[in-house]
């Protein structure tokens, strides 16, 4: 990675992106009313957004120390994960709304896991162009 804050940059707005589409994906998948459960989406883009802007902050006063995608990934699921059980995304219980919170946390792994594999199918595509040149 050459221009690490660029690419923090990338990352932290992928993240929030696909955290996003994944918790419109649920509340329509799940049927679940639009009264209570419609505007969920948009709170959790305002988390990301925050999210991403704390982690860029944080990239910025420690940029020695973030210089893998995968590092800055944690970071930002780290505070995200914290700003999630601050917020009352409370996932134990039985009624629905707990439901989408347990789906809001699978969520957030499951971004974590997209980024991972991105990283590691770009880590082999770089590792096979190095290899190449003579």
């Amino acid at each position: 990675m050459k221009n690490i804050l660029i690419n923090s940059i990338m990352i932290f707005g992928v993240m929030t992106f696909l955290n996003f589409v994944m918790s419109i994906l649920i509340v329509s998948l799940l049927n679940l009313p639009g009264g209570s459960y419609g505007m969920a989406p948009f709170l959790i883009l305002m988390e990301g957004i925050i999210v991403s802007v704390i982690g860029f902050i944080t990239v910025l006063i420690f940029k020695k120390s973030y210089h893998s995608m995968i590092r800055i990934a944690v970071l930002f699921e780290i505070i995200y994960l914290f700003s999630l059980i601050i917020s009352g995304f409370n996932p134990f219980g039985s009624r629905d709304d707990h439901f989408f919170s347990v789906l809001t946390y699978a969520n957030s792994g499951i971004v974590l896991l997209v980024i991972y594999l991105i990283d590691l199918i770009n880590s082999k595509i770089s590792f096979s162009k190095d290899k190449k040149l003579p």
